[in-house]
């Protein structure tokens, strides 16, 4: 598969996502979604069933609010022991492979003065998204699709005000291609000792399961700072690779996400989609 094919199928699964999240209520059969991309049922359905692992009226289960709340009765339940016996749980296999540093005091403090930033957007399954990196990792990462490209650009840069950027569109179809194909990525954090612990927690919850955003409050030692927790999860600088879509309210509701509710739902249901197949091969681990 070409370069351009993988970004344009890349492209026709993020509309396909948006329009079945769009339309979750009503329920549109195979015809219609295929037949808003302009596509066959059947190049629709083989497209689509690569890319996520499952077919499209499969994924459209995922993408309801109650799919949310059965992941967290099911999942967030297990999740602690899961980790203490040494296992992640089947999804891990989908994740990527993380190693990240996080930037000194004095190097944060400075608004990233001595920082050269390279940035560019690419298609990806949700949708646009903007890469920021440097030579020691990537520092960066959103998604276009609400807010549009120069608002999404000035919400990473208002966070290292200082640094030096440059735009490069075509290294970032690089990066997005190595991110998604779940190989090894690192990362340069910037943040207050607290949002670092949050990150951290959220970097230790694996792919297909989901925690409440008190349980990461305990996790990084501070049980009762559930809503300082909610603002460190929303100035996450790294969307998807540090997985704050994975954190929703106690009563299972998604609570807010910084890039969008439709890109949190997509993320949820892809990742449920790649757990659900893998335990069904291969039987709960």
């Amino acid at each position: 598969m070409t370069k351009q094919q993988t970004v344009s199928d890349y492209e026709r699964v993020a509309r396909a996502i948006h329009f079945i999240d769009e339309t979750r209520d009503t329920q549109p059969g195979l015809d219609e979604v295929a037949a808003h991309l302009g596509l066959s049922a059947a190049h629709f359905q083989r497209l689509f069933s690569r890319w996520t692992g499952v077919s499209p009226k499969k994924y459209q289960q995922y993408l309801t609010l109650n799919h949310a709340k059965t992941l967290l009765q099911q999942r967030n339940s297990v999740l602690d022991t899961a980790l203490q016996s040494g296992l992640s749980g089947p999804g891990r296999l989908h994740d990527l492979l993380i190693s990240w540093e996080a930037m000194t005091p004095g190097e944060y403090a400075k608004g990233g003065e001595t920082l050269e930033i390279t940035y560019g957007f690419s298609g990806s399954v949700f949708g646009e998204a903007l890469v920021l990196w440097t030579a020691r990792g990537i520092c960066g990462m959103g998604f276009t699709a609400e807010m549009g490209r120069h608002a999404c650009l000035h919400d990473m840069q208002r966070r290292w005000p200082k640094a030096f950027y440059f735009q490069d569109d075509k290294a970032a179809e690089v990066q997005i291609d190595t991110i998604f194909s779940g190989a090894a990525t690192r990362l340069l954090l910037g943040g207050a000792p607290f949002q670092i612990k949050v990150w951290e927690a959220l970097l230790s919850i694996p792919s297909g399961y989901v925690t409440t955003y008190s349980s990461i409050a305990a996790k990084a030692g501070n049980p009762k700072a559930v809503r300082a927790v909610g603002t460190a999860v929303g100035r996450n600088p790294v969307s998807w690779l540090i997985p704050c879509h994975r954190a929703l309210r106690k009563s299972g509701g998604l609570g807010g996400y910084h890039w969008g509710l439709p890109v949190k739902r997509a993320m949820l249901a892809y990742e449920s989609a790649r757990f659900d197949v893998y335990e069904g091969a291969c039987g709960p681990v």
